[in-house]
């Protein structure tokens, strides 16, 4: 997905530091989302007393992914991108609270159908 931002960018014309700054977001959130959410629905791998707390505790087993993305993707659009650092900061708030959203979520329908 990033790769075909960047794509875009390119015919279109944009030549700048900030062609990479948009792409690298993109890309990192869905990074961060098939992650996540893959890990959430896998059955065969990891500790058992730690899938279980997963299973528990939904949203705050999302936390640090969501966290990872916002420091991570801050750190993309400030060096990549001609954004400040209070502008990266809050640009990057609106992915990392949709992948702790939907991570949360998917961890809640997850551990209401398991549940007996």
């Amino acid at each position: 997905m990033g790769g075909a931002a960047l794509v875009v960018d390119v015919i279109t014309g944009h030549w700048s530091w900030d062609i990479l700054a948009g792409p690298a977001s993109l890309g990192l959130f869905f990074f961060f989302l098939v992650g996540t959410v893959g890990g959430r629905l896998r059955r065969d791998t990891g500790d058992r007393r730690l899938r279980r707390w997963v299973d528990e505790h939904p949203w705050q087993s999302a936390l640090p992914a969501a966290g990872a993305l916002l420091v991570l993707n801050t750190a993309a659009l400030w060096l990549l991108g001609s954004w400040g650092l209070f502008g990266a900061v809050f640009t990057s708030l609106l992915p990392a609270g949709l992948l702790l959203v939907v991570a949360g979520v998917v961890g809640s329908v997850k551990a209401a159908r398991t549940r007996p």
